[in-house]
């Protein structure tokens, strides 16, 4: 495992950058898993940049994104197929047909998840996955208590998570109780993990994670068990490391 230090939001936004860039150049058929929420916005905006001044060319990338709220259609400003629209795919040479995120208006949970991994297989798996980290711990939406065996499946959010994303809606009683998340065991086999970590809410999640037991109680503890993962983490996310 390897750790970077950022001092701030942009400059692990812009470190990521790099290494997203890195595997893109290196491969560019290259399948990359990616993430949504406030963590990532800032890679992909460096990656946009890149894209604009001609340095990456994404016309052969693959993407599959960790997640997405069981409910919400693409349309939909809050669904995470609209969000990676929004803050990446629209603005890069990506082929759409080839950027994939679990069917949140999908009656059959179970039909749902048995189709996501199924892509996932058929694209031969994910070259380099990109992961937040939530406040308690938790990897896509892979909440405390989350079977590391698991591959793609219908979760119940935590308040936690609710509470985190209420920002996004009008109201926490907007917020979806569901979603679709890769599970662990998918996460896992991605053959390289980022993960990016900034805010002084994070710093505990960090710390367990990297240092703490081995428990599906801290999701992101799994991490400490592959062997190509690279955290890159601001100077607030790691105040409890540096002590």
């Amino acid at each position: 495992m390897v750790i970077y230090k950022a001092k701030d939001y942009q400059d692990m936004s812009r470190k990521a950058a790099n290494i997203l860039s890195a595997q893109i150049i290196m491969k560019p058929d290259c399948v990359l898993g990616l993430a949504t929420g406030s963590s990532p916005v800032g890679a992909y905006e460096q990656l946009i940049e890149w894209y604009k001044k001609g340095d990456l060319d994404f016309s052969r990338v693959t993407t599959i994104n960790l997640d997405e709220y069981r409910g919400l259609g693409p349309d939909d400003a809050q669904s995470y197929r609209y969000f990676m629209n929004t803050h990446l795919f629209d603005h890069v040479n990506i082929d759409k047909a080839r950027t994939f995120v679990p069917d949140g208006l999908c009656a059959d949970a179970d039909a749902a998840c048995r189709a996501y991994n199924a892509i996932i297989a058929r694209e031969g798996g994910i070259d380099m996955q990109l992961l937040g980290m939530g406040a308690n711990g938790h990897i896509g939406f892979n909440e405390p208590g989350a079977a590391f065996e698991s591959e793609t499946h219908c979760v119940d959010l935590t308040e936690s998570t609710i509470e985190a994303n209420k920002r996004f809606f009008a109201s926490a009683g907007d917020v979806p109780r569901q979603a679709y998340t890769m599970g662990i065991k998918g996460i896992m086999q991605a053959r390289k993990i980022v993960v990016i970590v900034s805010g002084e809410n994070k710093a505990q999640a960090l710390r367990d994670a990297l240092y703490g037991k081995v428990t599906p109680a801290v999701p992101a503890s799994i991490l400490q068990l592959h062997n190509d993962v690279t955290i890159v983490a601001d100077e607030a996310a790691r105040s409890l490391l540096d002590e």
